[in-house]
Order: structure tokens, then sequence, then C-alpha cells
């Protein structure tokens, strides 16, 4: 069956697709997306694990799409199909393993009292950082995670930069400097160990660990979200935004089709011209064919292989995956008794040893350990949208970024692990039991309000979503060989590929991963 003719067909459904097919349906293209699940969203996903409550299964936390371009351009047309987006002034906190709590609000000067009480002098330091960054650096940063990299508009970006700064070498030199790792950052800017220890998971949130290359440059990028952005969330559960995309894209004549799986890009005289269905249904577009998939699947699953040069494909299909993740969500009858009152009003908390134990946790699981004391991300979002769940009833939503794909062994030598590495059902439910054990000794009615729990495994989530490849949230490590130029690979340039009429879109291309919806915006500026 051949269906009529688009203009447009997106592969996938997440929010670059989304976005990229919202502007182009706008903009009066006719456009057709097709997702392989039976719903759209791709990590956008909300389910009722418990009976009234909403739990966003995956992804969950809308700062990175509240500041970016697209929501600028799409967020009065989102609002009018019904999107409600709700925020705190108390984005995050860390609580240690011992007991001392940090948070971090949207009102600096009450951020740089707090430190200095903390510490003397710790406060005017974070606000050095802060005025450093946000008058000198943030234009260059956000300018280049905020436009395709291969064209004039960034070589303009980059020159006028150099000339603001003083010359060319002081451009480079902030560029040498950009790549130093979080830690580098972290113990040069920071004397407490507290402070370090509230802004180093955060780096774990870029795909990164805090001594990677460039993971000083992306914490103060995220520091300055948090502070500017705060911690939005969508009310009412994620699936709302995708609600409002939906109707925003069929009211201007677009379709959305869940259930079809596409299995190969359709190529005649060396240009995409749409692709065909594992149900046998063609999908035609005559202008492009827009891919939200990873480069293994583009290139190993989609195109045929005579179609594009054998050194593109052997690239594509070395392109790395990135340390896994797991979910834990949990249900309450009640709302959580902290014993930190202060840091459990934050909508973000991270539950850690400090930086020294963020760098321990990402190094096991990177030698394909189950972390002895792994980065706990608890997410509250209840606390600005109380409709989530029962009234009175609170949900917590936790994610664990330093798990590996495959299991060696266990790091605290408790949890016994498959001879063939596999995450089994015992595993999974075995690691959740040490996570909830530890956040409980800081909640203490966490176990008399539990109603109930969920957990996805690095291969649960993979199962959920065939873009997260061994687990890994970020559809590909974010280490520097991966990143903005070189974002999926050095031999493509922006969002095109080898082939005419085909363009590559998602978290495994620039800007990478998280809910901005940059490259779909960029491929779709390419076109209105």
């Amino acid at each position: 069956m051949i269906d009529p003719m688009s203009e447009f067909v997106i592969v996938g459904s997440g929010i670059n697709s989304l976005v990229c097919a919202a502007l182009l349906a706008r903009d009066g293209k006719k456009v057709t997306v097709l997702e392989r699940n039976d719903r759209a969203g791709g990590c956008i996903r909300t389910e009722e694990l418990f009976p009234g409550y909403r739990h966003d299964v995956l992804s969950g936390w809308y700062p990175l799409f509240t500041s970016s371009p697209s929501y600028e351009s799409l967020g009065d047309d989102l609002h009018q199909r019904g999107l409600e987006i709700v925020n705190t002034d108390i984005p995050t906190g860390v609580l240690t393993d011992d007991g001392r709590g940090l948070v971090l609000t949207t009102d600096d000067s009450a951020n740089v009292t707090r430190l200095n009480a903390l510490n003397p002098g710790e406060g005017d330091r974070y606000r050095a950082v802060m005025e450093q960054f946000l008058s000198r650096d943030s234009d260059l940063v956000f300018g280049l995670l905020g436009r395709q990299l291969w064209t004039l508009s960034a070589t303009r970006l980059l020159w006028s930069d150099s000339r603001r700064r003083g010359g060319l070498r002081s451009l480079v030199s902030f560029l040498g400097d950009a790549l130093a790792s979080g830690r580098g950052w972290l113990e040069a800017d920071f004397e407490d160990d507290l402070t370090r220890a509230l802004i180093a998971p955060w780096m774990l949130h870029a795909g990164l660990g805090p001594d990677d290359a460039y993971s000083g440059i992306m914490g103060k990028v995220i520091l300055a979200a948090l502070v500017m952005a705060g911690m939005p969330v969508v009310k009412g559960g994620s699936d709302q935004v995708v609600a409002a995309f939906a109707r925003l894209i069929s009211d201007h004549g677009g379709e959305i089709h869940t259930g079809v799986d596409v299995v190969e890009v359709l190529v005649e005289g060396g240009k995409a011209v749409g692709v065909r269905a594992a149900d046998g249904s063609v999908h035609r577009a005559s202008r492009a064919v827009i891919c939200n998939v990873t480069p293994t699947q583009l290139y190993g699953r989609l195109i045929p292989r005579r179609e594009v040069p054998e050194v593109t494909v052997r690239h594509a299909l070395g392109y790395r995956y990135g340390r896994a993740d797991m979910q834990i969500h949990l249900a309450l009858d009640q709302p959580p008794h902290w014993v930190d009152q202060e840091v459990g009003a934050a909508t973000m908390v991270h539950l850690t040893g400090g930086l020294d134990a963020v760098s321990k946790a990402v190094n096991e699981a990177e030698r394909g350990l189950l972390p002895e004391a792994a980065t706990v991300v608890v997410g509250q979002p209840t606390l600005s949208d109380p409709s989530r769940a029962p009234e009175g009833a609170a949900i917590l939503w936790i994610q664990l970024q330093e798990m590996p794909s495959r299991i060696r062994g266990d790091a605290a030598g408790v949890i016994d692990t498959p001879p063939d590495g596999t995450w089994t059902e015992e595993v999974r439910e075995a690691y959740a039991d040490r996570i909830q054990a530890r956040l409980g000794r800081h909640i203490t009615n966490l176990d008399e309000a539990l109603v109930g729990r969920s957990v996805y495994s690095p291969a649960d989530l993979e199962g959920l979503n065939m873009n997260l490849v061994g687990g890994d949230p970020y559809s590909g490590a974010c280490t520097l060989d991966q990143f903005l130029i070189w974002r999926p690979m050095a031999e493509t340039q922006n969002h095109e590929t080898p082939l005419a009429g085909l363009y590559h879109i998602g978290a495994s291309t620039h800007p990478g991963p998280g809910l901005g919806g940059g490259s779909g915006y960029m491929v779709a500026q390419e076109f209105t």
C-alpha cells in the first residue's frame, strides 16, 4: 500500500520530531510522522503505574525546552492547545550520605548569601563564576549549541566573539579552558566540598562524568540554566506536551501514525524519496525524509548498504554508546518526610557522597560494575504538580545514571550477577532495594508511605525505546569525540547525510540529548 505523498516524512516521534513537524506543518508543509511504538513521544512517556498516580516513566523535566528557540517559536501555539507548564523557585538540592544538605534557588542573591554562610567567601566565588560565564562566555557557548556548526552563521559567531575578546588568541585560550574537567573547575573555583557536591552530579545529566573533558563548561551551562529557568514540569504529566504537539500538527494538516515500524529508507537516483514499513506500506516524501534514530539504526538498518560509502557505514556502526540508566518510580500515600526539610523542598535532589563519590560510581559503571553507592537523582514532580497523584499523596521519580549496560559484578560484593552480564529481574530489584534503603535514611516515612514501586533496568529502557541502546538515556556517549562537530561522526555535516533528501536528527546528533528540540528546530529552519 502506498500512502498519498507528503512533502516530509519524519521517522520517530520524540521531541525533535515533534518540534520539526510542528514548525513545518505550521508553515504550510504537508508532514507525516511515523512512530514504531503504540504512542507518540519517544522518551516522553507518562503512565498510570498505580491507580491515581501518573508517572513520567522516562524524561520529565523541561528547563531546556522552556529556554529554547523551539519554545519561543511554538510556545503560544502549544499553550492554546492545552499545554500548561508549572515551575519552582527551588530547582535542586544535594544531600550527602552523612546528612549534610544544600539547595540552589532561582534567586541568585539568596544563593550567594547561603554559600557565604556555608563557607566564608564561597558565595562570592560562586557569584564570580556566574558573572564571568554569563557576561563573557554564555553567548558563545549557547550560540554554538543553538545552531548548525558547519555554517557561515557559526563562523561569524566565532569571529565576532574573538574580536570581543581581543583577538583570536584569546578565543583559542577560552576554548582550551573549556576543555577542563568538572573536577578541575570545581576544585579551582570552590573551597567547600558541599558546594562541589551540589554541582558535580549535574554533569551526569550532560552524559559526562566529572573527570571528562569539557564537563566543567557543561556544568556551568547547567548551573546557569537552573538559576534562569528553574525546573519546570508539564501539568498532568509529560504526555500532555505530546498531546499539544499532536493537536498543533493536526490542526495544520499534518499526520502522526503510531504502530508503524519503518524498516527501509527508499532511495531513487541517490535521493531519499520515502520509507517502507514492516507491514509493506510505503510512505513517499517529495522533499525530505527526516530520521530521528541512532546512527547504528540509520546506517545499519534503514539505508540500503549500497547507497552510502562504506567508510561512512563503518564509522556509523562504530558509534559508541555511553553508560546506562535505571529508573525507579515510587508512589507514596503521603508527602515524603525529609530529615532535611529545606532540601526536601527542592524539585530535584541528588543523594551522593560528593565529587569523589560521583567519580567513583562513574568509574565502577564504566568497568561493568553495579556501583557501590550510585548517585541517586530524586525528582519530586508533585511538589509543583499535585494533580499527578491523589490528594495528599506524592510521586518520587528516581534516576540512576551510573549503570553498566552489561554487568561484570557488584562493586559492593553483595548482589549475585549473571555470568552472561544480562539484567535480570532479580538483579534489577535487588539494586533498587539498595537505593531505597539509602534513600530511606533521609526520608523517615518512605517505607510506611510506599504504595508501590516500579523499576526499569537498562534492558527495560531499551525495550521501551530502541534509541536507548543498552539503556543509554542519551543515545550515544557525549564525550568530546562524539560531540559538537563530531556528533554523530566527523564526516557528516550539520544534520545532512550522504544521501540527498535524507536528514538525521535526535539525541545522537548536534546539539545532543535533552528536551530542547534543537536538532528538529535546526532542520525545520532549512525548509521554512
